[in-house]
């Protein structure tokens, strides 16, 4: 199996099936985590780190903000840059990010928290947040609750970020002081190439074997054709779409 670090710097060469396959989020999410350095007189200054292709910056431009995306991987920042217009991108992380000291409202992170250290973190994080910034951390995890997602689970493997949420979930460091907590659950209607990008653009398939990664589509595949037979639009009215619940879990916490 390959190392945590290979996982997290896996993402680049999935650009694709990643910008396909995983969910947008909740605008009500990101209107959640800025609302405590919302200012109606400008624009907020907010920095999306482990931003990917772009999933959760769109949410954020689309909330009037004004956007510096950051990831570790040149290969998904070019694919965000062809996905949204006219963000600066620059190569960084969640320890070292490309910014001054106290240049931004918020810092933002999309599905990413569970890849850095927490402590190297919330330190950087404060050095680039203004006093009363806003750390918000957000993950779309698929519901559980739902016997068929949990069969999905277990076919693909879980992730860091699900075990990290179903524990103690996520911890941050000084300057911050705990988390403040919310929660969304919607729906998804996946068609079968977006369901088997999801699952192909998780780090445990990327680094899979060949062998282990067919396997694991295949099983996948089988679970699309059991639930399309299942839903009210399987029999035979030709949707080529199930639906799938998820659960939108964000955190923040202001920088003193």
């Amino acid at each position: 199996m390959a190392s945590r670090e290979e996982m997290s710097l896996s993402f680049g060469s999935a650009a694709g099936a990643y910008e396909s396959g995983r969910p947008d989020y909740p605008r009500e999410a990101v209107d959640w985590m800025l609302a405590p350095v919302r200012d109606e007189g400008r624009a907020l200054r907010v920095a999306d780190v482990g931003a990917g292709t772009g999933k959760l910056t769109r949410t954020i431009v689309e909330a009037g903000a004004e956007v510096v995306a950051i990831d570790p991987d040149p290969d998904m920042l070019a694919t965000l840059r062809g996905n949204v217009h006219g963000i600066p991108t620059f190569v960084g992380t969640g320890e070292r990010m490309p910014l001054p000291d106290a240049s931004v409202d918020a810092v933002l992170l999309g599905q990413a928290w569970h890849w850095v250290d927490p402590v190297a973190a919330s330190a950087e994080a404060g050095r680039v947040l203004r006093a009363g910034g806003v750390l918000g951390l957000v993950w779309n995890i698929r519901d559980e609750s739902d016997p068929w997602v949990a069969r999905l689970t277990a076919a693909m493997h879980g992730s860091h970020a699900e075990e990290m949420l179903a524990g103690d979930g996520p911890q941050v460091a000084q300057p911050f002081d705990g988390l403040e907590a919310r929660s969304w659950s919607w729906t998804r209607s996946l068609s079968r190439a977006a369901l088997l990008d999801m699952v192909a653009s998780r780090s445990y398939i990327i680094t899979a074997s060949d062998a282990e990664r067919a396997r694991i589509l295949a099983a996948v595949g089988d679970l699309f054709d059991e639930r399309r037979r299942a839903e009210p639009h399987g029999a035979g009215d030709g949707a080529e779409t199930i639906t799938l619940p998820y659960v939108t879990r964000a955190y923040r916490s202001i920088r003193p």
